[in-house]
Formats: C-alpha cells, structure tokens, sequence
C-alpha cells in the first residue's frame, strides 16, 4: 500500500511554471500544477510509506530553485 499526498508549494515570485515543470520531474511526483491562490504550485507525490514520502519531500522536492515554502497533506481513508 503506498501513501499519496498533495503538496502546496510557494515559489519565489514569477517562478511557479518553472517550479512546476522542474517538479513534474522529479520520481514520485504524480503531477505538478500551477495553480493561483495563496499557493502557486500543487503536487500530487506517492511513496511506498509515510517514511518514503518524508524523504521524497525534504531531500527531492523541497531541493527545487526556487520554492520558498512547502504544505504536505497525507491523503487519509476514513
């Protein structure tokens, strides 16, 4: 079972289609949208665990030039 998340990102200003497209790239990224709003870039990411997903945010995508800030959500079932 693997654990899928959205993350919200904010980027520097006029960096969210470069920040998005650098994202699409990235393993474990599903999907990277720029969005408007409070929040430039939404990420759909998946790991195989909470652990897995951790390490994918702050070693991989996190790393990205140009993010400045950074709102994981676990997806949960209830």
């Amino acid at each position: 079972m693997s654990v899928k998340a959205y993350l919200l990102v904010q980027t520097e200003v006029g960096k969210a289609a470069e920040v998005a497209r650098a994202l699409s790239g990235v393993p474990g990224v599903v999907s990277a949208d720029d969005v408007t709003g409070p929040y430039d870039v939404i990420v759909v990411a998946e790991a195989p665990d909470i652990d897995e997903l951790g390490r994918l945010v702050v070693s991989q995508i996190q790393a990205v030039e140009g993010i400045t800030r950074t709102l994981t959500c676990p997806v949960v079932k209830l």
